[in-house]
């Protein structure tokens, strides 16, 4: 990191990471994921719909291989990890407890993002994948799964278009 760099992040230091998380959340807020795609409308569901979306990012920008891509990755992370973090405080959870909640938070975003690039290629793995995540075994109706499959892969198409110019800039392109 270059000085200049350093005196940035330090002036600027979640800006784009901080528009990035937003336009995650607005995406996995979207009421047509609950309707059409019958993702559960809990606490669950909506960490889970976060969790995808944020997800598509991720690998978004480890295909970009570049130390800014990865510092960005990075700060977007750690804009989820903070976000988790005043959710649970405001749910009233405990100081005690709050680490191992974002603990497992963290590790199901790992995991969820493991499977996610495993079967980025592959509609039927994909599919499977988010059943598991989205709907954690419950049985999913045949058209939910097939339009959140398919919404999931035109938000990962969108993101692929979107220069990275534009995603450093804070924007996960199109309309939300």
């Amino acid at each position: 990191m270059t000085l200049f760099s350093a005196l940035r992040r330090a002036l600027y230091p979640v800006l784009p990471a901080a528009s990035l998380y937003a336009a995650v959340v607005a995406e996995a807020r979207r009421p047509d994921w609950y309707l059409a795609g019958d993702v559960p409308d809990t606490l669950d569901g909506r960490f889970d719909m976060v969790a995808l979306v944020l997800s598509l990012l991720l690998i978004r920008l480890e295909d970009e291989a570049t130390p800014a891509a990865a510092q960005l990755s990075a700060d977007v992370t750690e804009r989820f990890i903070a976000d988790m973090d005043g959710s649970l405080r405001q749910d009233g959870i405990g100081d005690q407890v709050v680490g191992k909640h974002i603990g497992r938070m963290v590790a199901a975003l790992g995991g969820r993002l493991g499977a996610y690039r495993e079967a980025r290629g592959d509609d039927a793995a994909f599919g499977a994948a988010l059943g598991r995540n989205l709907w954690r075994g419950d049985t999913v109706p045949d058209d939910a799964l097939a339009w959140v499959t398919a919404e999931a892969r035109r938000v990962a198409g969108r993101l692929d278009a979107t220069p990275y110019a534009a995603i450093a800039a804070g924007s996960i392109g199109g309309a939300a």
